[in-house]
């Protein structure tokens, strides 16, 4: 959901965005993550950001955060044990979040053209 969410909320406001999103689960265990690059790694909570830790290459750029730290440090929480409700608060919360990240990125994307 969160990259849907990302997707649309930078296409509403007329950014070129690549998004991709990937579980962090046993599925590919042993395996290096994908060789290629990212400038930011946002995790959904802390299990996955300790996760990604874990495998990311020692050189590589991006910058790797819980995606909740660019507003209110609070981990997504998975749907699918809430009912709808629990999806349409995630979906809440992956667009507030979705906003607060496009805001720091567009700030620091500015800040560097001036």
């Amino acid at each position: 959901m969160g990259e849907a969410v990302l997707k649309h909320e930078a296409e509403k406001r007329g950014i070129a965005i690549n998004v991709d999103s990937a579980g962090t689960g046993a599925y590919h265990v042993g395996e290096p993550p994908d060789e290629r690059t990212f400038q930011y790694i946002l995790a959904a909570d802390e299990s996955n950001l300790r996760n990604l830790e874990a495998v990311r290459p020692r050189s590589s750029p991006a910058e790797l955060r819980l995606w909740g730290s660019y507003l209110d440090n609070k981990p997504i929480p998975d749907p699918y044990y809430g009912g709808i409700t629990g999806f349409q608060r995630c979906l809440e919360q992956c667009t507030k979040l979705s906003n607060a990240f496009l805001d720091e990125v567009e700030g620091k994307v500015i800040g560097h053209s001036c």
